[in-house]
């Protein structure tokens, strides 16, 4: 194995709370159908759109890269039967990353009641 990138990202659970509160639209700009569909059944699914959501930004530090270097759709998370999370990498991230000779990706997402964090290795 050899580390091309490692990113991290925090998100404040109730301040992401607010913004898709106070623009519904976030939800489909932000989220795949997968990843809506996963926390549809969830009490209260904005801790878990949370860490996906850090997810994507720990994917673009992993490759030293700003918002905006691809678009939210290109990355997201989905669930291995076992619970695992699994990064899906497709679009202009998948370009990026194979410029970068990263070709796998390793993801640890987590949260509490106020804050969200993914940790992102890309070799």
């Amino acid at each position: 194995m050899s580390i091309k990138g490692i990113g991290v990202d925090a998100v404040d659970i109730e301040r992401f709370r607010v913004s898709l509160e106070r623009t519904p639209s976030m939800r489909t700009r932000l989220f795949t159908p997968i990843e809506l569909d996963y926390v549809a059944s969830k009490a209260d699914p904005v801790p878990s759109l949370a860490a996906r959501f850090a997810a994507r930004e720990a994917v673009m530090k992993a490759m030293g890269l700003g918002l905006g270097a691809f678009g939210f759709h290109d990355v997201w998370v989905e669930r291995a039967e076992s619970g695992l999370p699994l990064l899906q990498v497709t679009g202009r991230a998948w370009e990026l990353a194979v410029n970068r000779n990263i070709t796998a990706w390793h993801l640890s997402i987590t949260h509490s009641d106020l804050i969200a964090i993914a940790y992102v290795i890309g070799e």
